[in-house]
């Protein structure tokens, strides 16, 4: 439901099934088809939505069926994307994602796709229009895949550039519509763009923040949000944007607390992390929302003194203290950065808190 609404869509009914294992031509099966096929005609609905993932012959077959346009979760998603990209790199991603999805659904039974060019100087063996289709599409993938290199290549150099000023930098990662926007712009003013929908935020977005005598500057920065089977499109596709993630020195693991299902976001996000090489980072859950949930602010700690989660509410700033406190002392017990902090101890200076508000981007600014 909230991933269609987040696509634009208001959703009139919905219709659930069980199977021991999906149907090869239809997902649902020919009973189930049908029951979608009368829900159709008695709503007049105007598009069918799974959310699930189809095969382009299931897609195909139940278009035919149905007599109406077939989404599945993966395209859903890839449109939600496209809709909220707004840096030149998100929309260079988000154009891949879509370009590798459709490349293995051309082949959609439309008779034009298969008739071979013909006409005065065509004709002979040619190249059918699905064959076109295809090589065209394969040339724009390279393409992208070469800007993407070059958009990689930048912002690596940004972080050696970060490593060599020994920089302390942190990510945020969780479940889409967790708070991480709220979170960052609570924490750095940055004005990234939010709103109650999935996806709200694609482009990863750095500040650097003056935590303190103690730390100085860190940077901290936003990611997309990670959500249910994401498309291993998109994880390909958004590889610039998540290797933020993968080099920061600590990650913030962004927990809608008053959500029922928090434990299995978790979990998700988790294994999204393993996915891209990033489940060896130190991390700190940080329950947001707590002012929903109707939880106290507070620091926890695991069996080794060291702080697992804390408990916040970014949209009123309760806890924010201490979350700014975890993350100092994580920074300053982090392998070779305490010495760090030694010698700079007593050096800083409010000229570095007016910076700290400075922007630089990394995979453009939402």
């Amino acid at each position: 439901m909230l991933l269609a609404r987040s696509a634009g869509v208001e959703p009139v009914t919905t219709i659930t099934g069980k199977r021991s294992s999906p149907d090869a031509a239809y997902f649902v099966g020919s009973g189930k088809a049908d029951e979608i096929g009368f829900a159709v005609q008695d709503h007049k609905l105007e598009i069918v939505i799974f959310n699930h993932a189809l095969s382009p012959a299931q897609q195909r077959n139940l278009e035919k069926r149905l007599n109406i346009r077939v989404l599945d979760r993966t395209s859903l998603i890839l449109d939600i994307f496209a809709q909220r990209a707004q840096s030149h790199e998100g929309k260079l991603q988000v154009e891949l994602a879509q370009l590798q999805h459709l490349a293995t659904r051309l082949i959609r039974g439309w008779t034009h796709l298969e008739r071979q060019k013909g006409g005065i100087g065509l004709r002979g063996p040619g190249e059918t229009q699905l064959e076109t289709d295809r090589r065209l599409i394969g040339e724009r993938v390279k393409m992208l895949r070469s800007r993407l290199a070059k958009l990689r290549k930048q912002h690596e150099t940004q972080r050696r550039s970060r490593g060599r000023s020994h920089t302390f930098s942190v990510s945020l990662v969780g479940y889409t519509n967790a708070g991480k926007s709220t979170l960052f712009n609570a924490m750095t003013k940055a004005g990234v763009y939010v709103a109650d929908q999935l996806f709200a935020t694609l482009d990863t977005t750095s500040r650097r923040v003056y935590m303190g005598e103690e730390v100085g500057n860190v940077v901290i920065s936003d990611t997309v949000g990670f959500v249910r089977e994401l498309p291993h499109q998109l994880v390909a596709a958004f590889r610039a944007t998540l290797e933020e993630t993968i080099h920061a020195d600590l990650l913030l693991h962004v927990v809608d607390a008053a959500s029922p299902v928090r434990m299995e976001q978790i979990e998700q996000v988790n294994l999204v992390l393993k996915e891209i090489g990033a489940d060896h980072i130190p991390q700190i859950l940080v329950w947001n929302k707590i002012d929903a949930a109707g939880l106290e602010p507070t620091v926890e700690r695991d069996e080794y003194d060291k702080i697992s989660r804390v408990f916040i509410s970014a949209r009123t700033g309760v806890g924010l203290d201490l979350l700014r406190g975890a993350i100092t002392e994580a920074a300053k017990s982090a392998p070779g950065m305490a010495y760090l902090y030694e010698e700079a101890e007593g050096d800083s200076s409010q000229e570095d808190e007016l910076e700290s508000h400075s922007t630089f981007t990394q995979a453009g600014s939402h």
